[in-house]
């Protein structure tokens, strides 16, 4: 089964999506990237992707994990508060599917309700970091976390770390 990469219409963050892109290519792991729009999704530095699949038409059942990747568009569309988002996070989590959120889309399992009392990899984000609060995460400062099913990347800096990991949990390390 394919890995579901989510974007945000605009501005997600390039680097996160081509190092998840590259390294699940790299294993043979397909994937499907997915947004909440059939146009073309455009990174911060460019970068354009035509989605396969729009967020409306996703169920659980056919993917082996969900990956969250960071960006402004995360903020910019308020995609932490769109309500099919975090009905389709609380999907995956009911199925105990992989979730693994970067950066400051560590709001989205926040908002979600699925990170009480996970450990959750603290992000450079200050709204980010009242959210994981809020919702009664325990911040780390480790740069990722796994509890149970959920894995949160501090920054897409620390991803090639948690990708080994993510590997394994989509059944393929």
């Amino acid at each position: 089964m394919p890995v579901l990469v989510f974007v945000a219409p605009k501005e997600f963050r390039d680097e996160s999506l081509n190092a998840v892109k590259m390294f699940l290519s790299k294993w043979g792991v397909s994937y499907k990237i997915a947004s909440y729009t059939s146009h073309d999704c455009t990174g911060t530095h460019g970068a354009v992707v035509k989605p396969d699949v729009h967020g409306a038409k996703i169920s659980p059942a056919d993917y082996s994990g969900l990956v969250i990747i960071d960006g402004e568009g995360i903020d910019g569309f308020k995609i932490f508060e769109y309500r099919p988002m975090l009905d389709m996070v609380l999907q995956f989590n009911n199925a105990r599917k992989p979730i693994i959120a970067v950066g400051n889309a560590i709001k989205i399992p926040a908002r979600a309700n699925v990170i009480t009392g996970k450990k959750v990899s603290a992000t450079r984000d200050t709204e980010t970091n009242r959210q994981l609060m809020l919702f009664h995460g325990i911040p780390s400062k480790e740069p990722f976390e796994v509890a149970e099913n959920l894995v949160t990347v501090g920054d897409s800096s620390s991803l090639a770390h948690a990708l080994p990991k993510i590997l394994e949990m989509v059944g393929m390390g």
